[in-house]
């Protein structure tokens, strides 16, 4: 069977900046200063673009890629794929494949999982994973809730078949709970629910947010709630899978939701601060490009070698979670 390994990552993050009130108290207890987000004519896709086209500058050949992965909850259109779209800006072979799957924060290892598995059925040998998102778009402004939260972003990682034999990108787990569908959504927008003059109607709660059927909402506490209860359950799984224990393990790269949520996992299942990566201060939850954002800057920071053992894990929108074991080889 052929194994894989993560050869290089690079992002692109919008120009435009919104910055958080040191001085609030939210800004304090989620970590989160700034948020870069994308121009009112910028999409993800352009995101997207920009950062695979730093990976090509960096002396990737782009003629070699076999096969897109496109993660994205911000498409273009309902149809054509977005990556269709992708694959002709960047100029890739017609012989690629080109593919978008619909998933949040726990995006990036889902899409690790489908690149791993196309290259050890032998279908693909050079996969280009790109998440990307513009949350910004679907957020009102005057719903603190989510306002201070969220940033646009997008990374593109290159993953390859390994020439050695040996194995980068080892055991997955993942879980679903589709009940938890209505505590992080946007109601209206798809053919259920389609833009009307009714869904644009904004709304008061009882915290003081505001916001119409058009935008995103989040129930706060109960997604809290469910990553402390179905994050720890996982890595035990992955743990169990991979017969480790966390000591085993010489960093840990959690999804960025935000500092309250992650020191509070961080602190339950007793991870060592100097071995949990933080990287969301000046860009905030950038939905599915975290992870792969946060790899990339503790590469560079020297946090993360050649050689080392990493658990990944996301979780969040759907609600859907996900963990997997890699040695970074980057």
């Amino acid at each position: 069977m052929a194994n894989s390994y993560i050869k290089a990552i690079e992002y692109y993050l919008p120009e435009g900046i919104e910055y958080n009130d040191p001085q609030d108290h939210m800004t304090k207890k989620i970590g989160i200063n700034s948020k870069h987000i994308a121009a009112a004519n910028e999409y993800a896709s352009d995101l997207a673009c920009r950062a695979a086209e730093k990976l090509f500058e960096s002396g990737i050949d782009k003629t070699e890629i076999d096969f897109i992965l496109y993660c994205t909850q911000s498409p273009d259109y309902y149809l054509p794929t977005t990556a269709c779209l992708i694959q002709e800006r960047l100029g890739l072979p017609r012989s690629c494949g080109a593919l978008d799957f619909n998933l949040g924060c726990s995006g990036f290892i889902y899409g690790l999982s489908l690149a791993k598995g196309l290259i050890a059925s032998k279908q693909a040998k050079n996969i280009l994973l790109i998440t990307s998102e513009t949350y910004s778009k679907f957020v009102n402004p005057k719903d603190r809730s989510v306002h201070l939260l969220f940033g646009d972003a997008a990374a593109a990682t290159l993953i390859l078949r390994t020439e050695n034999g040996e194995s980068y990108i080892d055991n997955f787990i993942f879980g679903t709970d589709g009940r938890g569908a209505e505590k992080l959504i946007v109601p209206a927008g798809g053919l259920r629910n389609p833009v009307s003059p009714q869904t644009s109607v904004e709304k008061e709660d009882e915290f003081g947010n505001i916001r119409s059927q058009n935008n995103l909402y989040m129930h706060g506490k109960d997604v809290y709630k469910f990553a402390l209860r179905e994050v720890p359950k996982a890595i035990d799984e992955l743990l169990k899978k991979e017969n480790r224990e966390l000591e085993d393990y010489d960093y840990f790269v959690f999804h960025q939701a935000n500092f309250f949520m992650m020191d509070s996992l961080r602190k339950k299942l007793k991870i060592p601060e100097n071995k949990f990566s933080v990287q969301l201060e000046d860009c905030g939850n950038t939905v599915s490009a975290t992870i792969p954002i946060a790899l990339k800057r503790e590469s560079l920071a020297g946090n993360i070698k050649k050689g080392d053992r990493i658990m990944l894990v996301g979780f969040g929108v759907g609600y859907s979670w996900s963990a997997c074991s890699i040695v970074w080889n980057g």
